[in-house]
């Protein structure tokens, strides 16, 4: 069996066993993830997500991919040109197993992008002296 599942703006197919190169996520080396974005397992297809299927994988290590360099020359007199070059941070994945149904019920967390902001629970105001002197007591 196989499913396709969607990371980092790009599709992949799987099967347990599988490894992955997918854009940086947010685990350590060792560490146990699910991705929850289930396109199709099996026979099954999603409008556009499969519900409750999930796909576990654990994490091998962070990795950086080839360089790519970038040129750019501009034609004729008083041109200029730049060269750049990037290197994509990736993370290395073995896939352990797919669920079709109950992978909302895991305690295996959620595979999270590197760029991806985590809502923190916000820290109650400090009350301030003046705000207590303020206030009539009981």
């Amino acid at each position: 069996m196989f499913a396709v599942l969607k990371t980092g703006g790009k599709q992949y197919r799987v099967q347990p066993g599988d490894v992955l190169r997918v854009e940086k996520l947010n685990a350590e080396a060792g560490d146990k993830v699910q991705f929850n974005d289930v396109l199709m397992i099996g026979a099954t297809v999603g409008a556009p997500l499969v519900a409750g299927a999930a796909v576990q994988a654990e994490v091998i290590d962070t990795i950086k991919a080839d360089k790519v360099i970038t040129y750019v020359k501009r034609r004729r007199k008083h041109s200029s040109q730049r060269t750049r070059g990037h290197r994509q941070q990736l993370t290395l994945v073995r896939i352990t197993d797919l669920l079709e149904k109950g992978g909302d019920k895991t305690d295996v967390k959620a595979a999270v992008g590197a760029r991806t902001r985590v809502e923190t629970p916000a820290k109650p105001a400090k009350a301030t002296k003046a705000a207590a002197e303020a206030a009539p007591e009981a």
